[in-house]
């Protein structure tokens, strides 16, 4: 058996994820206390009882979201390196890259929950007072997609940009930007006969240049963190890859959140380099959906509760 990890992304959040986790496992529990102590200088919340209790408005808010979701992966994280399952390669969706980094050794628990609430912070303020949408495009090509959207920014003399922002799996397309652009291409996607596009309950123009004050604002951050070399092989979201030498990680995350997540390629590089498992972690199973429709023939498990942590368990010491 070879073992990639995926992480969820922002979205799949919902009040009560690992609070079976936090009553039954210290481990998971002292994670997310923690987690509450690393967030606090940027982000007042009790990660806990936001995540367990709510409102779902609250945990829905980007700056709140992220520190909650990554808490949840590293908790899960370290419980399947406390019982030796380890990957050999990891990534993750938006966010979860940064739980995949955590899997591989390259930042701390602390530093990684410092970031992630700066992150989700100023992904926020770069979205304050933006009219904003991200819909997702079901049943078309790349290229159409990135056509319609070339198409949409230029009719705008590119004062209201469009862009795709997700390549999750093959037939879904996430697009992202200003809310008149994205609504000009997908009436555009619609002529040309694609039929179903869903509009997306986020807060942000994520993944387009938009967000590059986001960007920005991270690339600060980074100098003063040290990344260590990660002791698995990490697939970023920018690359569908491994990076190569002449790019380096600060560099990467700080494209990632105003550029294209190439998932779908993530997962083909995993396929392609002989992982036959993969294991999803972060509340709700969209990722696994992904999986299955991009390599049928890989084996796929969710954690999202205690009950698919034991079944996990199980199967993979059996």
């Amino acid at each position: 058996m070879k073992l990639g990890f995926i992480y969820a992304g922002q979205g799949s959040q919902h009040v009560g994820m690992g609070q079976d986790f936090y009553e039954k496992y210290s481990l998971y529990k002292e994670t997310i206390d923690n987690a509450t102590e690393s967030v606090k200088n940027t982000t007042a919340m009790d990660v806990a009882k936001l995540s367990f209790e709510g409102p779902t408005e609250q945990l829905s808010q980007t700056r709140y979201t992220q520190p909650a979701m990554v808490a949840f992966a590293i908790g899960v994280t370290k419980l399947l390196q406390d019982n030796g399952i380890n990957p050999e390669y990891a990534c993750g969706l938006s966010l979860g890259e940064y739980s995949a980094l955590y899997s591989a050794g390259v930042l701390d628990e602390a530093t990684i929950m410092d970031l992630i609430a700066k992150r989700g912070k100023y992904m926020e303020e770069a979205s304050a007072g933006l009219d904003v949408k991200m819909a997702a495009v079901l049943g078309a090509e790349r290229e159409v997609v990135l056509e319609a959207c070339q198409r949409a920014t230029e009719s705008f003399g590119g004062e209201k940009i469009v862009q795709a922002a997700n390549f999750n799996c093959p037939g879904q397309i996430v697009i992202s930007g200003d809310a008149v652009a994205v609504d000009k291409a997908s009436a555009s996607l619609k002529e040309t006969g694609v039929k179903r596009i869903l509009p997306l309950n986020v807060s942000g123009p994520f993944h387009t240049k938009l967000m590059k004050p986001a960007g920005d604002a991270l690339a600060s951050e980074f100098k003063n963190v040290t990344f260590e070399e990660p002791k698995v092989k990490v697939i970023f979201n920018c690359l569908g890859k491994e990076k190569t030498s002449d790019i380096t990680i600060p560099e990467l995350l700080e494209k990632q959140v105003q550029s294209s997540v190439y998932l779908e390629d993530s997962i083909k590089h995993m396929a392609d380099n002989g992982v036959d498992t993969i294991i999803e972690i972060g509340p709700g199973k969209a990722i696994s959906k992904f999986v299955k429709k991009t390599t049928p023939d890989v084996k796929v498990y969710s954690i999202d509760t205690v009950e698919d942590f034991e079944t996990v368990l199980e199967e993979l010491k059996a």
